[in-house]
């Protein structure tokens, strides 16, 4: 849901830390049957982690909408159908995050933590336009040799560049965010939804608002976790994931037992980090993900990319302190490993990412801003160099300033954010709140990244949908939440 898998999912740097970035469409099983949603023009479907026959179909729509009779994009959907036969007419729309996240291929998740709101709602699962089976923008690149080279030998231009020509057939500056809610609205008015409850996590935040602006009469409420408005500059992933960072590491400070097993801890991080750029270690591993025989150069690059990644999750960031330890004793097993849970959930359609970011906020990133993001301890201008490169060869339009405002709305919304939070931090939530007269921004503080995956948040929206009242929900399940406790050792030992 951005910039994550959620989060996890969404982020730049795990395109870069496995540089192969061909995404696998989902499994998809589609049979005739009648539909239980507001139109007859869908067909029963079986998604891959849901054993239940769901609903899917597909609509045609401009590539460009001011040029509506040009060339057309297919957009992919799927309804998980309420289970109450005195359901709701309002379905939940998930605006998945990244940008570069496929909804449907999200469906198993979605459906596992909004349970709840399946009860008396549909959820409607819109593949934007790039992502999934939506014309997607996925770049088949073979770049296994990358894994073995350092840092300064990896040439992401280059690999940006191979990834542009797989796509002449497309005028990729109309892949943007507008288009894609756009899009959503197409899709809406074809299933026959008079309304829509909106949930988008991380960049689908961004994309909600952008909903709450274009077409407020078709949105019942909106849900948005792990805000990001559209006025700030998505990117600055140096300064906020460094300020999550040393919240680790003050917890562990604060904690006699991770403390006394890991004196020092940000010291040696950075000694980490020092040897790394200077030595850089070629180890042969079994692959995480398929157990064959792999190559991989350790590189400062790769083994701050997997420290900033596993800082989106609570079940990650407890690991992190054992993980520099173990690394800085040269056991690389512990960041294997880790390294394979987060590249095993980054599902990220490159080239709808870079043509999503590159115009969008790359565009309005100033020199200064970039030396701000870069002027940190943790991964220094790692992410914001790989922007620039990646971006120096990808097609950008300039986009009107006006798509850069504060989004002003009365429609009732559930601002969520995480403390811990690496990538969004809880003050873009302050911000988009200061324009939204009918919200409520609650933050957990010890949540991470789009908190409905790990807090009760998920249980929050349900009843928020209910009643579309944000001011009188009950927030103290949230509120009492206890912090992870960090891995001690190889024992998965936790205090």
């Amino acid at each position: 849901m951005l910039l994550t898998k959620l989060a996890v999912a969404s982020s730049l740097l795990m395109s870069l830390l496995l540089p192969a970035v061909a995404q696998t469409a989902p499994e998809v099983d589609s049979t005739a049957a009648t539909s239980s949603t507001p139109t007859s023009k869908l067909t029963g479907c079986y998604l891959k982690g849901i054993s239940e026959q769901v609903q899917c179909g597909s609509l045609s729509v401009p590539q460009d909408y001011a040029a509506p009779d040009a060339k057309q994009l297919t957009i992919n959907y799927a309804v998980l159908p309420a289970v109450s036969e005195s359901k709701r007419p309002d379905p939940l729309l998930i605006l998945a995050g990244g940008p570069g996240q496929a909804a449907v291929e999200l469906a198993p998740m979605i459906n596992r933590i909004f349970a709840d709101v399946r009860k008396r709602r549909d959820i409607l699962l819109i593949d934007q336009r790039g992502t999934g089976q939506s014309e997607p923008l996925s770049c088949s690149l073979s770049h296994e040799q990358e894994l073995v080279k350092t840092d300064d030998d990896v040439k992401l231009d280059e690999m940006a560049r191979e990834c542009l020509a797989q796509f002449e057939q497309y005028d990729l500056t109309q892949f943007h965010s507008l288009h894609a809610i756009k899009d959503f609205e197409q899709v809406r008015q074809h299933l026959g939804y008079q309304q829509v409850n909106l949930y988008g996590g991380s960049y689908g935040s961004r994309a909600g608002l952008i909903y709450l602006r274009e077409f407020p009469q078709s949105v019942r409420t909106a849900v948005l976790d792990a805000v990001a408005p559209p006025e700030v500059i998505v990117g600055q992933f140096g300064r906020h994931g460094a300020d999550a960072f040393n919240k680790l590491l003050e917890q562990c400070s604060a904690s006699s037992a991770c403390a006394d097993t890991f004196p020092n801890l940000g010291d040696t991080y950075v000694q980490v980090l020092k040897q790394l750029e200077q030595q850089p270690q070629l180890i042969s591993i079994k692959d995480p993900l398929t157990n064959e025989p792999l190559e991989i150069m350790v590189t400062a690059g790769r083994f701050s990319s997997v420290m900033r990644v596993g800082l989106y999750h609570p079940t990650t960031r407890q690991m992190l302190p054992y993980v520099i330890d173990q690394t800085a004793k040269a056991n690389y097993t512990p960041l294997v490993g880790l390294l394979g849970t987060t590249t095993a959930q980054a599902e990220i359609y490159m080239g709808l990412m870079l043509s999503v970011l590159c115009s969008e906020d790359l565009a309005r990133a100033t020199p200064e801003l970039l030396a701000a993001d870069g002027d940190n301890d943790f991964i220094g201008s790692r992410t914001g160099d790989a922007f620039v490169q990646m971006c120096s060869v990808w097609p950008q339009a300039e986009r009107p300033s006006e798509w850069f405002a504060p989004v002003a709305s009365d429609i009732p919304t559930l601002l969520l954010s995480g403390r811990l939070d690496p990538v969004t931090p809880p003050t873009w939530g302050a911000l988009a709140a200061q324009t939204l007269t009918n919200s409520r921004h609650v933050i957990a503080e010890h949540g991470s990244h789009t908190i409905v995956s790990h807090t009760c948040a998920n249980q929050l929206v349900a009843k928020f949908l209910e009643t579309a009242d944000p001011a009188g929900l009950d927030t103290s399940c949230i509120e009492t939440k206890k912090a992870v406790p960090f891995i001690l050792n190889s024992n998965g030992k936790g205090l």
